[in-house]
């Protein structure tokens, strides 16, 4: 499967509330339109506290972060091509300031299951240090933090995302500088009691150790998810 993600800023003009419904009710019926489109998931920032983590912060102001999973890279570059994707990126001017685009390596470690009657979900950009080199950050995060993770105890659900590639403005092609994060994480809870109770487990404690190696910056966000497609 092939993903893209768009890192979103509204316009400043624009509350909360209305970025929120124009994305949800206007933007995103106009981009499942988009032909070899698998699902389209919109994440909604709501909280942007550094909760359970005692890294620093970086420098992300976002307001929402789109996936959009297709079944290969030529099916996304077929849906960019189709007569869908102009009215898409004509739609934007109304309630973004700025889009930025990655797309990545997508990893299930901890499948979840969305079924479950209630959840948090919280995204969260990791950033290496300048001495870890990217092929050390990607052997470091998918084979060695992933079992740490793994064992935290309310977990509900965990995913990695690797970034490859980086466009900002969407179509032109970007450096780490513009998009400066090598990955961002996917984490589901019951509700944020769980959260905390799983980042003050002995497998937090492991797993924060292990971090401080290979990670510089986490910058979480709690995410309201909207599935349009």
């Amino acid at each position: 499967m092939f993903v893209r993600m768009g890192l979103l800023r509204r316009r400043p003009d624009l509350s909360a509330e209305a970025f929120r419904r124009h994305w949800r009710d206007v933007h995103g019926p106009i981009a499942a339109r988009f032909p070899g489109l698998v699902a389209y998931h919109q994440n909604h920032v709501v909280d942007r506290r550094q909760l359970g983590i005692d890294h620093a912060r970086g420098a992300w102001d976002i307001d929402g972060i789109s996936e959009l999973w297709f079944e290969s890279e030529d099916a996304m570059r077929a849906a960019i091509d189709s007569p869908a994707y102009p009215p898409t990126r004509a739609d934007e001017a109304a309630f973004l300031a700025e889009t930025r685009i990655v797309t990545v390596e997508q990893r299930t470690v901890v499948p979840f299951d969305p079924s479950v009657p209630r959840s948090i979900k919280r995204m969260s950009f990791l950033r290496r240090p300048v001495h870890v080199t990217p092929e050390r950050f990607r052997q470091e995060w998918f084979e060695v933090h992933a079992p740490l993770v793994r064992a935290f105890p309310t977990l509900l659900g965990y995913r990695q995302n690797l970034i490859l590639s980086r466009q900002a403005p969407p179509g032109r092609s970007a450096g780490y500088d513009a998009i400066p994060a090598d990955g961002i994480v996917e984490m589901w809870f019951a509700d944020e009691a769980a959260l905390d109770a799983s980042f003050a487990d002995a497998a937090a404690v492991r797993s924060q150790a292990h971090a401080h190696t290979f990670i510089a910056e986490i910058t979480p966000f709690l995410v309201e998810v909207h599935v349009v497609v």
